[in-house]
């Protein structure tokens, strides 16, 4: 795309202030804004004032295989998902797109240290739960890191400096996901740096689509994986393409297998697994009506008890299913550094305008089948969100400690 090009791209969305500085701009920075604006999809402009969530379907429970089943069931899971494994059938996707803001760091999130006396990386203890299952199975499995425009490079060479924590580094793989611009609450773009559209990563459904469009759905087919499992970069202690979780999910003959845990309480805020017009979905926190936070099941325990941790297992032949035009794009306020007038980078301290994000549970709804499957809370949720306090590097480290982490 030339100049003119862009500028008649621009002009078609009023958004021709993209161009303000292009005339100060070295020749290498140009060809990267007009990249930036050829390969940018300005359509998710239109759907401002166009809430996806605002409308939802009637609710209902959809039960979890729970912990008593599993146990009883542990070896016949077990067999099961570890053949699957040693035939190459499953993959694991990590997604790594975010960076360590919240936590006081401009590096990617997978590089925080949260070792107490040594260095520990959030990277290394989820590489490390994965070997575990390469080594109970004696198989290396296919490991995908979907990272962002904004931390690719550092993630890529973190994990190379780090010998890729022990894992084989020609069964690792990088994307980056795709991104979708951002703009004020009227609708103009915000700009970054004067050769760089705001844009962030369009939500954690678009690892499948960004995946498709790096040609990277080719080693699924090629390579005959049948089951990968997503899961996103905040939970260390969480297992990775756990063969008994396979298991359950193949036998159970479903589309897509949910990790969940037990509540710790009924307004806990936290995602809840449930069908949603007959179809599996997740009914978030701020959604659950008392009626709905009181109701029990025939066993007397709550209906909708189960949150979900970010960790599915997806059949791959049924995301053919899951395309663009049938998933909800999702408007969020959100807090957005930009440049003003005069070229200064401004980071709000308020929501300044939106961003455009796709959302799992979309993906999950559009879906046939799902299999609650419950984990041990202390065992495999230790999210890090926050310094301090709930979810935090300080919740995570004593929990990684009662499970034997040595920090």
């Amino acid at each position: 795309m030339d100049y003119t090009q862009a500028k008649a791209k621009l002009a078609a969305i009023g958004q021709e202030h993209i161009l303000r500085y292009y005339d100060e701009l070295s020749e290498e920075q140009q060809d990267n804004l007009l990249r930036q604006i050829d390969e940018t999809d300005f359509s998710v402009l239109n759907r401002i004032g166009c809430g996806a969530s605002d409308e939802r379907g009637a609710f209902s429970p959809l039960a979890a295989m729970q912990r008593n089943e599993i146990e009883a069931r542990r070896q016949e899971l077990e067999q099961v998902g570890t053949a699957a494994i040693k035939a190459g059938k499953t993959a694991a996707l990590l997604l790594a797109g975010g960076m360590g803001t919240r936590l006081g760091s401009d590096n990617p999130k997978g590089m925080y240290d949260v070792g107490v006396t040594k260095p520990v990386y959030i990277f290394e203890r989820i590489v490390s739960n994965l070997l575990d299952v390469v080594r109970q199975t004696d198989t290396w499995i296919r490991l995908f890191v979907m990272t962002s425009e904004k931390n690719n490079d550092a993630t890529v060479r973190f994990f190379r400096e780090h010998a890729y924590f022990g894992y084989r580094a020609d069964r690792v793989v990088f994307f980056k996901q795709d991104m979708a611009p951002a703009c004020d609450f009227s609708g103009k773009l915000y700009m970054d740096a004067k050769d760089h559209i705001s844009t962030s990563p369009n939500g954690n459904a678009g690892w499948y689509s960004s995946m498709v469009r790096a040609g990277l759905d080719r080693i699924l087919v090629d390579e005959g994986i049948e089951w990968i499992n997503i899961f996103a970069v905040d939970n260390v202690l969480q297992r990775i393409c756990d063969p008994c979780f396979i298991g359950a999910t193949i036998l159970a003959d479903a589309a897509v297998g949910a990790k969940v845990v037990r509540k710790a309480a009924p307004d806990e805020k936290v995602g809840v697994m449930c069908l949603e017009d007959g179809r599996p979905s997740i009914v978030e926190y701020y959604e659950l009506s008392e009626e709905m936070m009181n109701a029990k099941d025939e066993n007397g325990d709550p209906a909708y008890n189960y949150g979900v941790i970010l960790n599915y297992l997806f059949r791959t032949n049924e995301l053919s299913k899951v395309t663009d035009d049938k998933m909800p794009l999702h408007v969020v306020r959100k807090k957005i550094p930009y440049i003003d007038e005069n070229g200064v980078l401004i980071k709000p301290d308020e929501p300044n305008g939106f961003k455009f994000e796709q959302l799992v549970l979309d993906m999950i709804h559009q879906l046939s089948s799902c299999l609650p499957f419950e984990v041990i809370r202390d065992k495999e949720f230790a999210p890090i969100k926050n310094p301090t306090g709930v979810d935090s590097v300080e919740s995570a480290r004593v929990l990684l400690q009662k499970n034997g982490v040595a920090l």
